[in-house]
């Protein structure tokens, strides 16, 4: 009790050192009033710079401050606090992780790294279970049908995942834990600029055995961002990933394998041209090259319980893409930018051990899709009111042309800090080499969508508040799906989804950070023709309600706690038991999360966290438990 007053004048002193330090970071009018900071810079919502106060597209932001506070290691559990977004993780850390963009399906976001799209695989989606934070310096989540400025397999909105860049003097981190489960992880992350070259790069490391039987993961990232900046106007770089993961495939509680084995490696190189000819004219050049291969072996997958009907596999899938961007500026209110884009894609599942029980059966399958594209946005920016209006054209050397259009508005008011904005577009995925080739029907057309959102963005006490609010609504056509038959593919199936996104970020003090978000859906399929649930139904694992809270303090400059909770609810599987009966039920869930690092030194600290806190049992996906309460601790380096 004695030492109370001098801790009071220690909390007042930090205080005031505190808010001076506030005022002196903020910007100060001519009259000496204070001026908020300035709003951050977001891409993805126009394909150029755009302040984020003033984007016409639904945005969330996540920063590498915010990955680091809360030591995020991969990148789908920093997506489970943006409205609008299901992840679904298919049991423990490794297995498939799927992303659910306002109930639409997961193969209809298109996943980009620096510009590039990443969605590979023979199923076109993009599997975030092995995507890490390595390297990242932000991730902007842009939701609604965004095909027009980035084509296929943006149906329901785009996850854009930017690298850092070095800049200043070169710095190294490096850090090691270990935890639960037999876990250990290292990292190493070094970035800076030297001359004019800037490097950026980033590496982990992890293994664990998880918690049961065969459900062993061991995964290895590099991720990096070479540049060269010629002069003030041009830059050019590279982007070079690299992943090799091995896991153990344990299947559901009810039948578990004990041997089955899945291998994946994926290998990126990008280089790129920034070239800014004037100050009213900008260009940007990308090549790429990708490449997958995965391994399953015994592959107990097969139609006869107790055998195995295809036997070990390897798919391969290799891409080439060149995407070219000018932004033209001819006036000080008009931005008109235009494209064109270039993909080759080949897939393929080798299969020697294919049973032929059930007749002649190819021990090699294959798909190729090339695709051509051009595209025009204009951007007119005027007293506050942004108005984009867009169109782009596909072609697929298998099913011809698909036309999208986009258009959308914000306004912002000044006075009250407020920005509305709405938009109205359509979008499309192409049928994946999957569907084509297990479906039988390469004459497959693509599946489509017509989207509109209206919301508002509301900033409260000089900025420390955030709110906002969107209703969205989705009619999706051309489902592909199966009819009675279960032998071929058919585009027959259509869903509706609409709900309600709400976020929440708040600054109310100093060190204090505040998140919240809460999103309402219905998922409902309108169509009888597809088998694989009556009409009415609810997709499949897409929760009516889900909530996210998280609060973050910085104790004393050293101590940094965080905690963050999700609250899940009405979700539904597919009936396994009577196929073409209604969906079943599963069981709501929720965990805790609670995070802590300490700065011994500039260049010491220690961090620990504890998820599930509360021993949750639970699964995203029916009969694939989550991990129950897992503790890891480590050191992190800074030279």
């Amino acid at each position: 009790m004695r030492n109370r007053p001098l801790c009071f004048v220690l909390f007042s002193l930090m205080s005031a050192a505190a808010s001076a330090r506030a005022q002196d970071a903020a910007s100060i009018s001519p009259d000496g009033d204070q001026l908020a900071e300035a709003e951050p810079v977001v891409v993805s919502a126009t394909r150029f710079d755009i302040p984020l106060d003033q984007s016409p597209a639904s945005v969330s932001v996540i920063d590498s401050k915010e990955i680091e506070t809360k030591q995020i290691e991969r990148v789908s559990d920093a997506l489970r606090e943006v409205p609008g977004l299901a992840v679904v993780q298919t049991g423990t850390p490794g297995q498939l992780t799927s992303v659910f963009t306002r109930g639409l399906n997961s193969a209809h976001t298109q996943v980009l790294l620096d510009g590039i799209p990443i969605n590979q695989g023979l199923a076109g989606q993009f599997d975030f279970a092995n995507l890490t934070t390595d390297n990242i310096d932000r991730i902007e989540i842009v939701r609604g049908p965004q095909s027009t400025i980035y084509g296929p397999r943006a149906l329901a909105g785009a996850i854009q995942i930017f690298t850092k860049q070095g800049n200043g003097p070169p710095g190294i981190t490096l850090s090691e834990e270990g935890g639960t489960y037999d876990t250990f992880r290292e990292t190493l992350a070094s970035d800076g600029k030297i001359d004019n070259f800037d490097y950026s790069i980033g590496a982990s490391r992890i293994d664990t055995d998880n918690a049961r039987p065969n459900n062993q993961y061991r995964n290895s990232n590099v991720i990096a961002d070479l540049g060269l900046s010629l002069n003030q106007q041009l830059r050019v770089g590279s982007l070079f990933m690299y992943s090799l993961s091995d896991t153990g495939n344990p299947n559901d509680i009810a039948h578990p394998r004990p041997f089955d084995n899945l291998l994946t490696e994926k290998w990126l190189i990008g280089p790129h041209v920034d070239w800014k000819a004037t100050d009213w004219w900008d260009h940007k050049l990308i090549f790429d090259y990708d490449h997958e291969r995965q391994v399953n072996d015994p592959n107990f997958d097969g139609f006869v319980p107790g055998t195995t009907f295809i036997g070990p596999t390897r798919a391969l899938f290799r891409r080439t893409q060149l995407d070219y961007q000018n932004d033209l500026r001819p006036t000080s209110w008009l931005t008109l930018t235009s494209g064109s884009f270039f993909s080759h894609t080949e897939a393929g599942q080798e299969r020697p051990f294919v049973s032929q029980i059930f007749g002649p059966l190819p021990t090699f399958i294959s798909d190729r899709t090339t695709e051509i594209a051009g595209y025009l946005q204009s951007t007119v920016n005027i007293d506050n009111l942004i108005f984009v209006a867009g169109g782009r054209i596909d072609h697929f050397n298998q099913f011809g042309d698909v036309w999208t259009y986009r258009i959308a508005s914000s306004y912002k008011i000044d006075k009250t800090d407020t920005t509305l904005h709405a938009s109205v577009a359509t979008g499309f995925s192409p049928p994946s080499s999957q569907d084509k080739i297990f479906g039988n029907n390469f004459g497959l057309q693509p599946e489509e969508d017509f989207g509109w959102e209206a919301g508002f963005e509301q900033r409260l006490w000089e900025r420390r508040v955030t709110v906002g609010a969107t209703y969205f609504h989705n009619d999706l056509s051309n489902v592909i799906g199966f009819d009675q038959t279960f032998r071929k593919a058919l585009n027959l199936g259509a869903a509706k989804t609409q709900g309600v996104e709400t976020e929440l970020r708040a600054t109310p003090i100093t060190d204090l950070d505040l998140r919240a978000s809460y999103t309402y859906l219905e998922a409902e399929k309108t169509s009888s023709a597809d088998v694989g649930a009556p009409e009415g139904s609810r997709l499949p694992r897409r929760p009516r309600n889900e909530v996210y809270a998280s609060a973050s303090y910085l104790w004393c400059k050293r101590l940094r706690t965080t905690v963050e909770a999700k609250f899940v609810n009405a979700r539904e599987e597919f009936n396994h038991v009577n196929f073409f009966g209604p969906n079943m039920d599963i069981g709501d869930y929720y965990f805790i999360n609670v995070a802590a690092e300490y700065e011994i030194n500039p260049h010491t600290s220690i961090f620990g966290r504890v998820d599930n806190l509360t021993g949750e049992h639970y699964s995203e996906v029916f009969g694939f438990p989550a991990l129950g309460t897992a503790a890891y601790a480590g050191m992190k380096l800074r030279f």
